[in-house]
């Protein structure tokens, strides 16, 4: 058995989780080694939403302006009903980013991955691919990773943010994913090929439907549009292996507006995203084991969360390091990782559990039919523009103690359903 050079740390997956891991932790002056298990480091998908949480910790890590010049500012976030095509509610982008301090963009999800890239390599960061990760070990004073080839590597702490299909989750916690029965159709296209779909060129804007949504909002500085069909699968409701197919897509969306009609041609077919989360847990640490992003967290997408999540985690963890280090007045010196990871446990998994039941229930928000859309949609005309009540608890600072976590929204009715967010 070959064993690889020690490292300080380990992190175990080169997506924008752990890569924003790595460049948090090497600014703290330790050597941090990257195994990705494809041959290449690269990120799959479209467009991404990066709200003030995120571009915060982007701003601290010096990547902020970078990542705005490849992406957007929007002004306005624009919800409307997919049925009837009128809006229901807005945020004012541009009033937000003056409540929070930090802009709202929205970036193709390569580009902020190239940025991560580029950082970590400019910090030294060792990237290794072709490293297939098959099992976890904690050792006396640190951990070991046990790759597909039959080699080792080890390190004080390693980092496992290998995704929603984790190994390590796996290893340490054995639960199954969820599935939601949703499934997203994506499409990145040149904005000339939308400009006569009666579309937004300044604004993210989602069209909320029965079972259905639609997203649409510019990239690359307004010369790409970016769009997502999402829908509930009735092959998955049956209980069939291969669902969320093309011909689904083609009903999904039967009797809404001609703004989501004109759109649908333009979505990739050969491509899909089924949408799974996992249930909550409460411990992400098993010795010198740690699990980041959605190895920990995976989440819906109905509030733009899991990146962000994935590099709050990794500047939490850096964070700790940093106070640690300063408050022992020992720069560069060893890192007590049972009290950092202790620090880390503490907070991150009781606000990411907050993020996941709240997606849940938004999800269910968006797609009610009936009498329950009727309700929802007289309660959001009634919102203010400028009522930040449901994202302060969500895009203020990162909190690094339990203690400086925002309590979450109050609850509202509707219906026989409660559109409460458990915060446990």
């Amino acid at each position: 058995m070959n064993r690889a050079t020690t490292s300080d740390v380990i992190v175990v997956g080169g997506g924008i989780g752990g890569l924003g891991a790595a460049l948090g932790l090497s600014r703290q002056g330790l050597h941090v080694t990257v195994y990705e298990s494809s041959p290449e480091f690269g990120e799959v998908g479209a467009g991404l939403q990066i709200a003030p949480n995120g571009t915060r910790v982007l701003d601290q890590y010096g990547l902020l302006d970078e990542v705005r010049r490849h992406g957007v500012s929007p002004d306005a976030m624009v919800m409307l009903d997919a049925i009837e095509g009128t809006e229901l509610t807005r945020l004012d982008l541009r009033d937000l980013e003056h409540r929070y301090g930090y802009p709202y963009l929205v970036t193709h999800r390569s580009d902020l991955h190239g940025a991560l890239l580029r950082a970590c390599q400019d910090a030294e960061v060792k990237l290794l691919t072709d490293h297939k990760v098959t099992e976890y070990e904690n050792i006396p004073g640190g951990a070991r990773v046990h790759f597909e080839s039959g080699s080792t590597a080890s390190a004080d702490i390693v980092i496992a943010a290998d995704g929603l299909h984790s190994t390590a989750r796996r290893q340490f916690v054995g639960d199954r994913t969820v599935n939601s029965a949703y499934v997203a159709y994506r499409g990145a296209v040149p904005i000339e090929q939308a400009r006569d779909n009666h579309i937004f060129e300044d604004s993210v804007v989602v069209y909320v439907g029965p079972r259905c949504h639609f997203v649409q909002y510019p990239l690359r500085g307004g010369e790409m549009f970016n769009q997502v069909a999402v829908f509930e699968s009735p092959k998955a409701l049956a209980g069939m292996e291969d669902w969320g197919t093309p011909d689904e897509l083609d009903h999904a969306f039967d009797g809404t507006c001609q703004a989501v009609q004109d759109g649908l041609p333009l979505m990739w077919r050969d491509r899909r995203w089924r949408m799974y989360d996992r249930d909550p847990i409460r411990n992400w640490v098993y010795g010198n084991v740690v699990l980041l992003g959605d190895a920990a967290h995976p989440p819906l997408q109905y509030i733009a969360q899991g990146a962000i999540m994935a590099l709050e985690d990794g500047w939490v963890l850096a964070e700790h390091v940093s106070l640690q280090q300063r408050s022992r007045h020992r720069p560069g010196a060893g890192v007590d990782w049972r009290e950092v990871t202790r620090a880390y446990n503490e907070v991150r998994p009781a606000h990411c559990e907050r993020v996941q039941l709240t997606s849940r229930k938004w999800g269910r928000l968006w797609h009610h039919d009936g009498a329950q859309r009727e309700q929802r949609n007289l309660l959001l005309r009634a919102r203010d523009t400028y009522d930040y009540t449901y994202t302060d608890w969500l895009y203020g600072p990162t909190a690094l103690t339990t203690d400086q976590e925002p309590r979450i929204y109050p609850s509202i009715a509707l219906g026989a359903e409660s559109m409460r967010s458990a915060s446990r």
